[in-house]
C-alpha cells in the first residue's frame, strides 16, 4: 500500500457513500469538503434554484429603495438574485450604502462583503428567532424596531417567523420573492434507488426543508423510512430535521453551526467514532 493510500484509508470517510441532495449549482463545495474527508459523493440534487414567477413586487422594492431602513438577506440566494436584478434595472449597489444590513450566516455576509457592501448585523443564530434576536440586540431593544421599514429579499415560499415577529414589534416588513426553489427536471432516481436498495448508501444530506419534501416527491412516498433503512439521515439545522420527521426520519447528524461545511465536519467526525 503506498503512502498516499494508507493516509486515504485512514479518513473519518474512507470507504463510506454519502449521498448529497443540494442544488447541482451550489453543491460542488459541499461535495469538496466531504471527499477532503475520505467520502465517495453522489450527488442527487432534488432542488434548483431559479427565477421568480414575477419580478414585479422585488422591482417595485428596488426602485424604491430609498424608502427602507433595513435589508435582510437570509442566504447566498437571496443576496445573488437580488443584486442580479438591481443591475438588470440599471442600480448600483452603492444604493445599499444608506441602509443598514442583516446577513444570516458568514457565507451570506461574506458574499455581500465580496462586492462592497456593508454588513452591520450577522446573528449567532441562523434560526429566524435568533435574527429577531440579533437585531433587538443591535437596536438596542425590542421597542427600538417600532416603525422601521425592512425589507426581505427571500424563497418563494419560507417560514413566517420573521416577518411576523417584526410585524409585531411595530415594524413595517415587505418580504418580496427573489427567487424559488423547484424540483430540477432531470434527476437520476434509478441510480439513487439501485445504491439504497443495495445498501450502498452509508449517509444522506438534506440542507433545507426543500429538499427532503422533494426527495419524497421523487420516489413517491410520504414515509422515507424503509427507503433509508440503516443510512445515517444528516440534517443541517433544526427545521430541516423537522421535517425530516415529517417523513419518519430523525437526524442522526445534525451540527450546532447551520452551515455546509459544519454539516460535513459533523458527518466526518460521527463516522469517525463509528
Amino acid at each position: 500500500m503506498t503512502a498516499e493510500a494508507s493516509q486515504i484509508k485512514n479518513l473519518p470517510l474512507a470507504g463510506r457513500t454519502v449521498v448529497i441532495t443540494r442544488a447541482r449549482a451550489q453543491a460542488a463545495e459541499f461535495a469538496a469538503a466531504l471527499e477532503n474527508y475520505g467520502g465517495r459523493v453522489v450527488a442527487c440534487p432534488t432542488i434548483e434554484i431559479v427565477e421568480p414567477e414575477s419580478y414585479a413586487e422585488l422591482d417595485e422594492a428596488i426602485e424604491n429603495l430609498f424608502g427602507y431602513d433595513w435589508l435582510i438577506f437570509t442566504s447566498t440566494n437571496g443576496v445573488d438574485y437580488f443584486l442580479r436584478r438591481m443591475a438588470a434595472l440599471g442600480h448600483d449597489v452603492s444604493e445599499m450604502d444608506e441602509l443598514r444590513v442583516c446577513a444570516v450566516g458568514a457565507a451570506t455576509a461574506d458574499r455581500l462583503r465580496d462586492v462592497q457592501v456593508h454588513v452591520d448585523v450577522v446573528p449567532a443564530q441562523f434560526k429566524a428567532e435568533g435574527v429577531f434576536t440579533a437585531l433587538a440586540d443591535y437596536l438596542g431593544g425590542r421597542e427600538e424596531i417600532d416603525r422601521l421599514n425592512f425589507l426581505l429579499p427571500r424563497a418563494a415560499v419560507a417560514r413566517d417567523f420573521l416577518p411576523h415577529a417584526l410585524a409585531e414589534a411595530g415594524a413595517r416588513i415587505d418580504t418580496v420573492a427573489a427567487y424559488r426553489t423547484v424540483p430540477p427536471k432531470t434527476t437520476d432516481r434509478a441510480h439513487i434507488e439501485a445504491l439504497l436498495v443495495g445498501g450502498g448508501v452509508d449517509c444522506i444530506t438534506f440542507t433545507s426543508a426543500s429538499t427532503v419534501s422533494n426527495f419524497a416527491q421523487l420516489f413517491d412516498t410520504n414515509d422515507l423510512r424503509a427507503l433509508l433503512n440503516g443510512v445515517k439521515v444528516a440534517c443541517i439545522g433544526d427545521i430541516t430535521a423537522r421535517t425530516a420527521a415529517d417523513y419518519g426520519l430523525s437526524a442522526d447528524i445534525q451540527p450546532s453551526e447551520f452551515t455546509a461545511p459544519a454539516l460535513a465536519r459533523a458527518i466526518a467526525d460521527h463516522f469517525a467514532n463509528i
